[in-house]
């Protein structure tokens, strides 16, 4: 309780700034697969399923390797991460830009996940998490805006830049853009004071953990939802612009519809955050998971441009505050010491997901040349996320009822 009499570091929100942007770029080649599906699909004769594994290898790489960094990171803190992210991310980029056959590019794709995406993204949302003891999902929100923020510029401008120079000349100017972007930022990468004092033996004996339930559980409980909320999330970053250039719309109108998911993804991840402040972390997972199930189901239904627009808003806002829910969640269910390690465990089950997300719905447009199934897939995926999510909460609250104590501590981020 002394602790919270402090002032949170000033450094915390510098934090804040490196890993938003460095998320972004990230995240940003993640959302612009969608962009490059159908030209690379067109140049190589490949089709959309196989295409769409480029999308799964990143989240598969991501998920294995974010793991081991989670550990390294509990270990040795994350001072080189971004920088590492930085060069790798950029090298990535550039190999993509020679490719020649699907087996390179499932190679590149994952050597990004690999040392660019899982770098860059959990060890670092870990490290910004416990820099703030104050409003820890508002610092948090804000940090991973920056994932939506890239996955609205990025797709954006690579609609543009193919139109207008091919998708080879595209991957290599992402490559200049960022090593020119990323590497300076990752320099400003520091720890938080209180990841470094877990790392300390004198701290191995305080438990700082004073969740309902064991880490442990609450990580398996979190990790079980993420895999069919990732699943849901993923249809329409991955196949909303072929979905719309298929209905006639052009290239750049797919990509502008892209933009406008991921900005309202911004103010979702952001107002997701601070929701978690406001009303617990779990509750907030819960409303942002409702809102995202609701609406993905109609993307393969709406016509017209206001309609969709208001869609993907929609959408957009409620899909980014589920990602924001989950990390706060498990910002508050684990103690720093293991904070990295909870993280990435949590992603790991939410970049499998993700990817296979990303396949089923393109795998599922093979079998049937329409969207229509791809999106109900995402849709019962959300439902199911829904009922493990009940299901924790009740499990909580059971977990209240027996011990006598209150649960405000629990279901509330307070």
């Amino acid at each position: 309780m002394q602790q919270n009499l402090h002032k949170d570091p000033a450094y915390g929100w510098v934090m804040v700034a490196v890993v938003f942007t460095i998320s972004a770029l990230a995240f940003g080649t993640l959302g612009s697969v969608s962009v490059f599906l159908k030209p690379l699909a067109a140049d190589f004769g490949w089709g959309r399923g196989e295409t769409a594994l480029g999308y799964t290898a990143i989240s598969f790489s991501s998920a294995v390797f974010g793991v081991l960094w989670g550990i390294l990171a509990d270990k040795y803190g994350t001072r080189w991460f971004g920088v590492i992210a930085a060069v790798v991310m950029a090298v990535s980029l550039l190999l993509l830009s020679q490719q020649q056959s699907l087996a390179e590019f499932y190679a590149f794709y994952f050597l990004f996940g690999a040392f660019g995406t899982s770098m860059a993204t959990t060890p670092l949302y870990a490290n910004v998490a416990f820099w703030f003891q104050h409003n820890p999902g508002l610092a948090l929100g804000v940090a991973a805006s920056g994932g939506a923020f890239g996955q609205a510029v990025v797709p954006y401008l690579v609609g543009l830049g193919i139109e207008e120079v091919g998708w080879r000349q595209t991957y290599l100017w992402m490559a200049v853009t960022y090593l020119g972007i990323a590497l300076p930022c990752g320099f400003f990468v520091r720890e938080s004071p209180g990841r470094i004092q877990a790392r300390t033996p004198q701290s191995a004996v305080v438990s700082t953990h004073n969740f309902a339930l064991s880490e442990t559980e609450a990580v398996i409980w979190i990790s079980i939802a993420v895999i069919f909320c990732c699943n849901c999330m993923a249809v329409p970053i991955v196949h909303l612009v072929p979905l719309l250039t298929d209905q006639g719309y052009t290239l750049e109108y797919a990509a502008r519809a892209l933009f406008v998911l991921m900005i309202a993804g911004c103010f979702g991840r952001i107002l997701g955050g601070k929701l978690c402040d406001m009303i617990g972390a779990l509750p907030a997972y819960m409303v942002m998971s409702f809102g995202q199930t609701i609406s993905v189901f109609w993307f393969a239904q709406v016509q017209g441009t206001a309609l969709l627009y208001a869609l993907a808003v929609f959408f957009g806002f409620f899909y980014s505050g589920v990602m924001s829910s989950i990390m706060v969640c498990t910002r508050m269910m684990v103690s720093p010491r293991l904070g990295g390690r909870a993280m990435a465990v949590t992603s790991f089950f939410g970049w499998l997901g993700m990817g296979m997300g990303g396949f089923m719905g393109g795998y599922l447009f093979d079998l049937n040349g329409t969207y229509g199934w791809s999106y109900g897939f995402a849709a019962a995926a959300g439902v199911i996320n829904l009922v493990i999510l009940c299901l924790f909460w009740l499990r909580l609250r059971l977990q209240r009822d027996l011990t006598g104590t209150n649960g405000r501590h629990y279901l509330s981020a307070k």
